[in-house]
């Protein structure tokens, strides 16, 4: 396979934007993306698209960024990279719906270089149920192991326990969801080509739609009340928690002087912090909670 540079990258990036684009607004059958072309002071920029009270999601983002510049001193510091002018560009997406049955999504994809010649591939995808279908996690598992077994036997096992150890919300001691695949700082290896890396970035940002539009599709008609939106609003404040306080790609934005409004599209439009929740005991809300931690072998037939 020929070698990919930035460029490619950047465009094929911007391909998937606009595909996932179509897809969800067409399974939401209402809402329409808006975009917003943003400039960032130190180099580069990108294209915000937000859907807003639409018919299944109350907000969602798909965001394409390509940025470049000099790298702050404290993040080289903190990647451990010696090369202080970086290209940065990817996809970023989170799906917030009115409904309390529908998950909320996560999914990035990432290419990241250097000056000094360092590059590599980023990125990930995991769902937030409000509440727990274990059959559905398990599919959700299961389709992500498809893809990561398509280009290393080891890719799903270690992945997964990325995402597990990822999106914890240590304050809380538990996971902001079921997880899914997180990776990082995928190189060329001396047997695994860039251009091998950027085959799997590309399927696991092809899955998305796939993914997604099914469980829109499953859940947007299951009844639900005040009691299952109450919990909802709990928690997306969990969502907010980690994104606020652990994440890396929001702290990176900030730090390079992104843009805010296009950084923190992730947070819903609502949320909750009721004081000292305890769920009832059996009830669905205490099952959730329950399984909110690490390690749950999701893709596994008996869960």
């Amino acid at each position: 396979m020929r070698n990919v540079d930035r460029f490619a990258i950047s465009d094929w990036f911007k391909g998937l934007q606009d595909h996932i684009c179509d897809e969800i607004a067409s399974t939401d059958g209402k809402g329409v993306f808006e975009q917003e072309l943003w400039q960032r002071e130190g180099g580069g920029g990108g294209r915000t698209r937000i859907i807003q009270n639409a018919n299944i999601l109350e907000k969602g983002g798909v965001n394409y960024s390509e940025v470049h510049g000099v790298l702050p001193s404290r993040i080289a510091d903190a990647m451990q990279v010696s090369g202080h002018d970086f290209f940065a560009t990817g996809v970023s997406i989170v799906m917030h719906p009115f409904s309390p049955m529908v998950p909320i999504i996560h999914m990035n994809v990432r290419y990241f270089e250097v000056s000094s010649g360092e590059k590599w591939f980023g990125g990930g995808i995991d769902l937030t149920p409000i509440y727990i279908d274990k059959t559905q996690a398990a599919v959700f598992h299961r389709k992500l192991k498809e893809v990561c077994d398509r280009h290393h036997e080891n890719y799903y096992a270690e992945f997964k326990q990325w995402a597990d150890d990822y999106f914890y919300i240590k304050h809380r001691k538990e996971t902001r969801g079921i997880g899914g695949i997180f990776f990082d700082r995928l190189q060329a290896t001396e047997y695994i080509s860039l251009s091998d890396r950027f085959e799997f970035v590309k399927q696991v940002g092809m899955l998305f739609s796939e993914i997604y539009t099914r469980l829109m599709q499953e859940n947007k008609d299951i009844p639900y009340g005040k009691p299952e939106k109450l919990f909802q609003a709990l928690r997306r404040g969990r969502y907010v928690e980690f994104n606020l306080v652990y994440d890396k790609g929001t702290k990176f934005g900030l730090d390079t002087d992104g843009r805010a409004e296009s950084i923190l599209m992730s947070l819903p439009p609502e949320a909750g912090w009721p004081y000292n929740y305890k769920p009832i005991a059996g009830s669905r809300e205490e099952q959730t909670i329950d399984l909110l931690r690490k390690g749950v072998e999701w893709a596994s037939a008996d869960i």
